[in-house]
């Protein structure tokens, strides 16, 4: 029995031709023919079933046989915002997993201790692509270009506003603890700093802006681990 093909294509119901990306490996790598099954997905709740109705060179056509509407597989919303690591090859198995654990949104920080200022976010939305194709969710998660810390913490978010810190002065509170008590339909916006930590004044300007600073246990954590943490405590709190 063959796998089912699954195609990211935006807004599917309303085109009738795969993107070039999706088209090549359509065409190159799985060399479909016309009358070849295939799923599309729309990053936006809904799989089709469709069949192949043109292979051209770059360019493979599409008919829907039917819209497959799926279930939510958990409740509100999980927004992850995190300071990139050096390494960006970390950074990028983070939101890779991230996706396939499930997450809404992903916004990148730069921090008073970032030692990386810049993301390719058009290479992360590859992956977050990737990632949702590999492990059949549904929603795209939202990928955010990097912004200062103060300009993120300082807008107006609703919800439930978490960061993660390691500094004995500043109280904490166990964050799965307070997300096992909350409301499972808010969404959560969970912040993860840099490998050097937030500094102390960007827990308390947090901290000012309604962000409850939180320990994601006893244990040290790299910066891709505690995100990743914060993500499944996050998901798991909130399944359906």
């Amino acid at each position: 029995m063959k796998e089912s093909r699954y195609f990211y294509v935006p807004n599917a119901a309303e085109r009738t031709e795969l993107p070039a990306d999706e088209a090549a490996h359509a065409l190159r790598v799985l060399r479909l023919h016309e009358g070849d099954e295939i799923f599309l997905m729309d990053g936006d709740g809904s799989f089709f079933q469709a069949e192949v109705s043109l292979a051209a060179s770059k360019h493979c056509a599409y008919r829907i046989l039917r819209q497959l509407p799926q279930q939510r597989a958990w409740k509100g919303r999980v927004h992850l915002a995190v300071a990139p690591t050096k390494m960006m090859e970390r950074i990028e198995w983070l939101v890779e997993k991230a996706t396939e654990v499930g997450c809404d949104e992903v916004s990148f920080l730069n921090c008073q201790f970032s030692e990386r200022k810049v993301v390719r976010t058009d290479r992360i939305e590859k992956i977050v692509v990737a990632a949702a194709k590999q492990s059949r969710k549904p929603w795209m998660p939202v990928v955010n270009e990097m912004t200062p810390f103060k300009d993120f913490v300082t807008q107006a978010r609703t919800g439930l506003k978490y960061i993660a810190h390691c500094y004995d002065e500043i109280e904490r509170h166990d964050f799965f603890t307070l997300l096992q008590d909350a409301d499972p339909d808010e969404e959560v916006t969970a912040l993860i700093g840099p490998e050097g930590d937030f500094s102390v004044d960007e827990v308390r300007l947090a901290m000012e802006h309604g962000f409850i600073p939180v320990s994601l246990g006893t244990s040290r954590l790299r910066t891709e681990t505690a995100a990743l943490a914060a993500v499944m405590m996050a998901h798991f709190t909130k399944r359906i």
